[in-house]
């Protein structure tokens, strides 16, 4: 992981300071500074960035505290989004309150897609997660009517242009089915909008679920109810902050004499799974 930079007023929100539209008239007013300097809008800051509001200095990007992270199986019909102009419901209206600062979604699912969604209240954290550059991919499971042929298959790996941009599964297993419905996992390495659906639309095939399953080396786990909401495992939480390069504090809970049981990660390049492998003993 390299260091990185992010928008100063998304910084600010993801603070809890406010919204980001808020942040961008306190920046515009001249509240807020950065380095010494009056900020400008489109300003962006990285870890060492000495950011001041109202002549009192926040806290460093990279200062440590209390890092959370939930994992939800989001259920289909809800949208990804804190306000919505058609009042349709929200998954933030299911997360449990903070003190201090805000939740921060890890990316999105789309109205009728299901599945794994990670939110944390570290702003670096989601943004590592979620930049390109982090190389992070995405596993789905996707049911489609009718199964795919061998040269439909090799089309969803070559890939196709979608939006001026190359899409393309990295890799495509078929899993299981009969009759109409057959089920395949699918990979992607970003996930653009709508990306999946529109990938097997290019091959003249109609998607009729979709559901994440896994977010780099976060799974979903088997036996969470949809709809349903757990908070990550504090080693599990310390593990994925060292292996983003993220310094932080994670307050354990877990009583250390007892097995360690309920992780959500995998084995996965980068990531130390010491915590992992000593459960198989």
């Amino acid at each position: 992981m390299t260091a990185d930079t992010q928008k100063l007023q998304k910084v600010l929100a993801d603070m809890g300071l406010g919204s980001r539209r808020q942040m961008e008239k306190w920046i515009d007013a001249g509240r807020v500074a950065v380095d010494g300097k009056v900020a400008h809008q489109g300003q962006r800051v990285g870890i060492e960035s000495k950011i001041e509001v109202d002549g009192s200095q926040l806290r460093n990007l990279d200062t440590p505290r209390n890092t959370r992270i939930l994992v939800m199986n989001k259920k289909v019909g809800e949208i990804v989004a804190r306000k919505d102009p058609e009042h349709r419901p929200s998954v933030f209206s299911h997360l449990p309150k903070l003190g201090t600062g805000r939740w921060i979604s890890v990316g999105r699912l789309d109205l009728n897609t299901s599945g794994l969604l990670l939110f944390t209240n570290h702003g670096l954290v989601a943004h590592r997660l979620m930049h390109p550059s982090s190389v992070i991919d995405r596993e789905y499971a996707v049911r489609v009517i009718g199964k795919l042929s061998d040269s439909k298959l090799e089309s969803l790996k070559n890939g196709a242009l979608i939006d001026d941009s190359w899409c393309r599964f990295s890799d495509i297993q078929y899993y299981d089915g009969s009759g109409l419905n057959h089920w395949y996992h699918v990979v992607l390495m970003e996930g653009r909008n709508k990306e999946v659906r529109r990938l097997f639309e290019h091959v003249g095939s109609k998607v009729s679920r979709l559901k994440r399953v896994r977010f780099g080396p976060v799974v979903l786990p088997k036996a969470m109810p949809t709809g349903k909401l757990r908070e990550m495992d504090a080693r599990d939480v310390a593990a994925v902050c060292a292996w983003l390069e993220v310094p932080t504090v994670v307050k354990d809970t877990t009583d250390s004499t007892r097995r360690y049981k309920g992780s959500v990660l995998i084995p996965y390049p980068g990531l130390d799974t010491r915590h992992l492998v000593s459960n198989e003993s």
